[in-house]
């Protein structure tokens, strides 16, 4: 097993490994602020691809509730140590695998979205999502990367270098410079939705090439990002329809109905970006398989010099924007708030797991 350098520039001193792991990736359909039932549902899919061999496993974003903007999503909030970790742990002891996703917790006074990559022995290394995206600000704060340059997801396990991402990180270029040259591997997840199909002739006449674009770059971006890292990537979703609201300005609880569904696949990609298997969104719950060569190799592609990896229109910008300044202005006011409330009560009802590795 090789110790993979962890200077972005040295690339080429990069040892490769050789180990080929049988990897899944799990799309799933979850209910919103329901821990127990999403839980219920992931655990049977992750048994599934255990006992089909995985040793290697991605689980979406948000995967204890899917996280539309909804006051009951706020109940999905967990402590630190909680059940979600639990169970993770226990399914790894079983099997002897890792296993990976991300989920709403509460630490320090804040909310995160904290990715959990669990390994057999349990020790369990977090990465909290660097940015919020759009609505998401409502329910959690930014992590570590962007503030100061820690937590930059990057860990040495006994499959070699593993880096986590969630969703959006995947189209921003300082993904790629946090974890290139360091990482075998990426494990991620996502939670990527579309416009509203219930908003008439705007989404039909303004909205509707933004869809497009929208669903190309969500069906694209774990192999963009694998051509650029120079190494597999695993990438799990969620699949379904949903209802959201749809905040029009920060500082007031304004809102339209906004109903729309999951967009993207589950994908696992090699590191020339090369599709080894995929499920699209619309093609519901189910887990992919395929077998992965862990090690980094020089890039296929160089990177871009920009903030994010793909050129997005200025109406998609826009939107991400005014998503992110109304959200975080409901974080302010109610949101945190309510997502430690939420997490005092798991706990208290005994959510809590064992201490972490």
């Amino acid at each position: 097993m090789s110790v993979l350098d962890p200077c972005p520039c040295s690339i080429q001193e990069v040892r490769l490994s050789g180990q080929v792991v049988r990897a899944a990736a799990v799309q799933l359909e979850g209910v919103p602020g329901r821990v127990d039932l999403t839980l219920g549902r992931l655990e049977t899919m992750v048994v599934e691809a255990a006992e089909r061999g995985a040793r290697l496993i991605a689980v979406p974003e948000f995967c204890t509730s899917p996280l539309p903007m909804r006051a009951e999503v706020h109940d999905a909030v967990l402590p630190r140590e909680n059940v979600a970790v639990d169970m993770f742990r226990r399914l790894a002891a079983r099997y002897r695998l890792t296993v990976g996703g991300s989920m709403v917790v509460a630490d320090d006074d804040e909310v995160y979205n904290r990715y959990h990559l669990v390994e057999p022995d349990g020790f369990v290394h977090t990465h909290d999502k660097d940015l919020p995206t759009m609505w998401e600000n409502c329910f959690y704060t930014g992590g570590g990367y962007y503030r100061d340059g820690s937590d930059d997801g990057a860990f040495e396990t006994a499959l070699g270098g593993v880096g986590v991402a969630s969703c959006w990180e995947l189209i921003r270029t300082g993904t790629v410079r946090r974890l290139r040259g360091r990482v075998g591997v990426a494990v991620t997840g996502t939670h990527w939705w579309t416009v509203p199909r219930n908003w008439g002739g705007l989404t039909d006449r303004v909205l509707g090439p933004l869809a497009q674009y929208n669903r190309y770059l969500s069906e694209n971006a774990p192999a963009e990002f694998a051509r650029r890292l120079g190494a597999p990537v695993l990438q799990a979703s969620h699949c379904g329809s949903f209802r959201t609201d749809f905040l029009l300005a920060p500082g007031t609880g304004v809102c339209v109905p906004y109903e729309t569904e999951y967009v993207g696949a589950t994908q696992i990609v090699d590191a020339s970006g090369t599709v080894l298997a995929s499920r699209r969104a619309d093609e519901g719950p189910g887990v992919v398989y395929a077998d992965v060569t862990l090690g980094a190799r020089e890039p296929v592609l160089p990177l871009e010099d920009r903030f994010w990896i793909p050129e997005l229109p200025l109406l998609l910008r826009g939107y991400w924007h005014q998503q992110n300044v109304a959200g975080r202005s409901y974080y302010r006011r109610r949101g945190r708030s309510a997502g430690l409330r939420a997490a005092g009560s798991h706990r208290a009802a005994g959510a809590d797991g064992p201490a972490r590795g």
